[in-house]
């Protein structure tokens, strides 16, 4: 099964031949020629977005100025692991337009195969040279975890699979104070960017590589501020 899936990227152009893991992509032209960063600019730009976005001076945006643009393809400079919440959208809380960020989101921003695979799309292939984990305050998914651990809560559906993924994190903050939700906020975004960095041997190579960067962060909703926690 290795070799074959090692085939199907070499063909890809996602592996070299004297390499064990992906290599990105070289690619002509970029539609977004701006996007084309390293790991540390991808996380300042972010970053000063966000200031924008807080101070009030994000930038208006027109779609039609780049549709031509990107119908042909996209370079996003950073991806987005996200919590589905209304109030957090990545694109207007870091003042971004079209194709600049790759976003994958879910309630409690916790790992699944799907957003792996989103994930290591976004860096093999788009060459994204930044990973953010984004929480937030207030989030649901964290509370019912912590419900379910406390409290021995089953929820319906498959609600009670997404407290059950997110738990560890709950048992890893051993902390009863006011802010113990917001402690295991953070706690699972840094467990997640922990294990993008490592369980994944694709955004291993990268990052061990320093091809890509690997960060969390949480956002505030009384604010609007993104602070970095990992």
């Amino acid at each position: 099964m290795a070799s074959a899936v090692s085939f199907g990227m070499l063909r890809a152009g996602m592996l070299s031949a004297d390499e064990s893991m992906p290599v990105q992509t070289p690619r002509a032209s970029s539609p977004k020629p701006e996007n084309v960063l390293t790991p540390d600019q991808a996380l300042e730009r972010l970053m000063q977005g966000n200031e924008r976005y807080v101070s009030g001076k994000s930038k208006p945006l027109d779609f039609h100025d780049i549709q031509s643009t990107l119908a042909g393809g996209q370079n996003p400079y950073a991806t987005i692991l996200g919590c589905s919440d209304s109030r957090v959208s990545p694109e207007h809380c870091f003042d971004e337009a079209h194709g600049d960020l790759f976003v994958a989101r879910g309630a409690g921003n916790y790992l699944t195969n799907d957003n792996i695979a989103t994930i290591e799309y976004s860096v093999a292939v788009l060459n994204t040279p930044l990973v953010m984990v984004l929480g937030h305050e207030s989030c649901g998914a964290v509370k019912a975890a912590v419900d379910a651990v406390d409290n021995h809560r089953d929820f319906p559906g498959h609600i009670q699979l997404m407290a059950s993924a997110i738990a560890p994190s709950v048992r890893a903050v051993n902390d009863r104070s006011s802010s113990r939700v917001m402690n295991i906020t953070r706690m699972n975004v840094i467990m997640t960017v922990e294990r993008l960095r490592t369980k994944s041997p694709i955004l291993d190579y990268y990052h061990d590589h320093k091809k890509i960067r690997i960060v969390g962060g949480i956002y505030h909703l009384n604010t609007g501020k993104v602070e970095l926690v990992a």
